[in-house]
């Protein structure tokens, strides 16, 4: 098992696969005027006692299809971008813990197999390598921290996003908005430095691929990655976890916070409670 180095470290991760598939996509179909109303006005989340955060987007109501039925998605907010190592750093490593002597009983990510980053880039980088698992840790944590319920998007809220994204335009906006194998060199890439999307999000296609919640609990994400070429990014884009995301682990059973070949692999964050 490699050890970290102290504090905040430049993490770092591995190989993963493939990520797309047409199975599921985004209906254009919109609800009333009145149920178009945004959830409230965008705000910036800052964790206490730190100086980081992440900035927060209103999705108004909507319908997409899934499974080949209709579903209304009530308003919700989410983050402008996929969380990034400054955020998580404070997670994994405890910085919010407090000084005075009093027993942290949060549940913290174990040493990784490997470096998580990857060498490629942390601050302003998005987390990767992680377990949707880990991901659900940090939304505990965050909720706790900050008195919001924050939690991983459900799929159907997530094609909502996907459709409103989609209102950019055409292939020439798509490459713009997008990390993927034609234009990323192999890596990640700092959140928000592709141009935003039809809502004003970074990186909903490509870059990481995000954790999202499903119905019969499977582990998927959706999006696509920097690994895709453009056509296998987007709304339709969705992978479910095998192992060959995690196939590096000498670990018995693998472990429950990384992925260590899986570095195409993050997440972003929503709330409905705003």
């Amino acid at each position: 098992m490699q050890r970290l180095p102290d504090a905040v470290l430049a993490l770092s991760s591995c190989a993963g696969i493939l990520i797309g598939g047409a199975l599921l996509i985004a209906s254009a179909v919109e609800p009333s005027a009145a149920a178009q109303a945004p959830a409230s006005a965008a705000y910036r989340e800052t964790i206490p006692g730190t100086v980081v955060g992440f900035d927060m987007v209103p999705v108004p109501a909507g319908t997409v299809m899934l499974d080949g039925a209709q579903v209304a998605v009530d308003p919700f907010h989410i983050a402008r971008t996929e969380l990034t190592w400054d955020v998580y750093d404070v997670f994994a490593f405890g910085l919010d813990a407090s000084k005075g002597g009093t027993l942290d009983a949060t549940a913290r990510p174990s040493q990784p197999y490997g470096a998580p980053d990857y060498g490629w880039g942390h601050a302003g980088y998005p987390v990767i390598s992680v377990t949707r698992d880990a991901a659900e840790a940090f939304c505990t944590w965050l909720s706790a921290r900050t008195g919001k319920t924050y939690r991983l998007p459900t799929e159907a809220e997530w094609l909502r996003v996907a459709a409103l994204a989609g209102s950019a335009g055409g292939p020439a906006d798509r490459e713009a908005i997008t990390w993927h194998r034609g234009n990323a060199k192999g890596t990640t890439h700092p959140v928000g430095t592709s141009k935003p999307d039809g809502h004003g999000l970074s990186d909903l296609f490509g870059n990481a691929a995000e954790w999202v919640t499903t119905k019969d609990d499977e582990r998927v994400t959706r999006g696509g990655s920097f690994r895709d070429p453009l056509d296998a990014t987007g709304p339709a884009a969705r992978a479910v976890q095998d192992p060959s995301w995690n196939e590096r682990d000498p670990q018995l059973p693998k472990s429950k916070w990384w992925l260590s070949d899986g570095p195409f692999i993050g997440f972003r964050v929503v709330t409905s409670g705003k």
